[in-house]
């Protein structure tokens, strides 16, 4: 998943550190697409002291997807 101008813009904006629910009530607030919420939705439950360790996270789990063989999804 590439992450989108408006998450990152959200994720510039945010103020640290923040948690997960922390990060998800804000996104609520601010009216952020689903599919971004969803990504914020699957961080593991920590807090986060700036913007790019988020970016990092949501780079790995977007890597591990990428990297997934189909035969595996589909067990």
């Amino acid at each position: 998943m590439a992450l989108s101008s408006t998450l990152d813009r959200f994720l510039a904006d945010m103020e640290y550190p923040a948690t997960r629910d922390d990060l998800l009530r804000e996104a609520a607030r601010d009216g952020l697409p689903a599919e971004d919420r969803a990504a914020l939705r699957d961080l593991p439950e920590q807090s986060y002291s700036a913007a790019w360790l988020i970016r990092y996270r949501l780079a790995r789990t977007a890597l591990a997807d990428a990297l997934t063989p189909a035969s595996r999804l589909a067990a």
